[in-house]
């Protein structure tokens, strides 16, 4: 299993898409990336790295694997 790029592996959150718009009123593309870190979790018995976003390590829904441990591809 890959690393996805820019996506939260328990919550799916990804790249947000909109305008940034100025004081004139002027519209550019711009994107809102999520706060991803890249932790170690155990999977299915083997331990894997993967991007998790922050809301989601401080919620508790990925939790990290022992240290110490080889990780199983």
């Amino acid at each position: 299993m890959a690393i996805n790029r820019s996506r939260c592996w328990t919550c799916n959150k990804g790249v947000a898409h909109g305008n940034s718009v100025s004081h004139a009123n002027n519209k550019t593309r711009r994107v809102w990336k999520p706060n991803l870190q890249v932790m170690r979790v155990e999977h299915e018995g083997a331990i894997i790295k993967v991007k998790v976003c922050t809301r989601c390590m401080s919620a508790g829904k990925a939790v990290r694997a022992p240290r110490g441990q080889v990780a199983v591809a």
